[in-house]
């Protein structure tokens, strides 16, 4: 069942099937309901309400016109940007941009919702911390608009990243310069020397600080947040993969 695709129109009454899926997205475009798979009265005044908000008739009924809108920002997410004269690591830091306008974030638990199972390959829940699946995701746009491999193994784990980097020759670790490290390169926060917690995607670089766009991170800049979104960072026990 694809999330991007509607089955059949959905309508009060209706349980389970994609019945969720509408209520995640409900609630991502700030009406709140639960996601309890059952469309209910709530679930349909919000759908009214969400009608009135883009235009379209107010029936409370979920057909392809207001599907399309209520999964507007993941379409737009998904756009190819035109890859005529980038590199790989403009491309990464255009698709991370894209991403960031469109305000993917958690919905209906910790690692849940449409924006996880995206960037997961259809994986969500406690276990599926997603900070690595957002930037390999931005990595594979970027790849795939300009018709190259991967330079890294994707992967759902930090540590499968920089071990991948590390058989490559594109890791920088303790000690290393850090005069390659540019925009579309990726980070990763060191725990100890065979250990790293999260990840994310460079945007700039200054002497002592660097910008970020990086995924399930939140105002503390932890790998359990909630939301894709800018950072800025300090160097520090910081490592890097080079793109």
């Amino acid at each position: 069942m694809s999330d991007l695709k509607l089955d059949k129109p959905l309508k009060r009454g209706d349980k389970n099937g994609q019945v969720k899926l509408i209520q995640e997205w409900l609630s991502l475009h700030e009406q709140r309901v639960g996601t309890d798979g059952d469309f209910g009265s709530a679930t349909q005044a919000a759908v009214k309400d969400f009608q009135t908000k883009v235009g379209l008739p107010t029936n409370g009924v979920v057909d392809e016109n207001t599907f399309a809108k209520l999964i507007a920002p993941m379409r737009a997410a998904q756009q190819p940007i035109p890859a005529s004269g980038l590199s790989l690591g403009a491309l990464v830091v255009a698709y991370a941009h894209q991403h960031l306008a469109q305000h993917p974030r958690e919905v209906g638990g910790q690692n849940c919702g449409p924006w996880v199972r995206l960037y997961m390959d259809g994986h969500e829940g406690t276990p599926w911390a997603w900070c690595a699946g957002f930037v390999c995701f931005c990595l594979k746009q970027a790849c795939d608009a300009l018709g190259v491999a991967m330079p890294i193994t994707k992967s759902f784990s930090c540590d499968d990243l920089a071990a991948s980097a590390k058989k490559h020759k594109i890791f920088v670790g303790p000690g290393d310069s850090h005069a390659k490290v540019g925009p579309g390169s990726i980070f990763l926060v060191r725990k100890t020397a065979t250990d790293w917690t999260h990840t994310g995607i460079i945007v700039s670089t200054a002497d002592e600080t660097f910008k970020t766009i990086e995924g399930n991170t939140n105002d503390d800049g932890s790998r359990e947040g909630y939301e894709v979104c800018a950072r800025t960072r300090a160097f520090g026990k910081i490592d890097f993969i080079i793109i």
